[in-house]
């Protein structure tokens, strides 16, 4: 910690800079859709209660992300964070992927497994 004299011959001591920021936002959610470039928009639910009739209910709400490495699927459960403002709707980023979703195989695939010489004539 740095300490500083003031015109009174007192020290006052300022924190470190990155003390000094606020911690930025973090919300956990699953990912809709990534057929954008660097983007990926992941829906947050939280539970909220009704005001008048004491009602719990769920609200849904969309953040489009920064995905650097188009590394995130649609169903993956992700951590984003508040950033910048890095275009007119982003405004998080993508930190971590928790838990990926399970991929189901294409019809060729399954098609191929089922029967391989289907799949040897199609190729012709």
């Amino acid at each position: 910690m740095s300490a500083t004299k003031s015109a009174g011959g007192a020290t006052s001591a300022t924190p470190p800079k990155s003390a000094q920021s606020p911690r930025r936002q973090q919300k956990t959610g699953r990912v809709v859709s990534n057929k954008m470039d660097k983007t990926i928009v992941v829906a947050v639910e939280s539970l909220k209660r009704h005001r008048l009739y004491k009602r719990t209910y769920k609200s849904t709400n969309k953040f489009k992300a920064h995905d650097e490495h188009n590394e995130a699927l649609p169903g993956d459960m992700v951590r984003i964070e508040e950033t910048r403002p890095i275009s007119k709707d982003k405004r998080w980023r993508l930190v971590e992927i928790i838990k990926r979703a399970v991929q189901a195989p294409s019809v060729a695939q399954v098609v191929s497994q089922l029967d391989p010489k289907t799949s040897e004539t199609e190729g012709r």
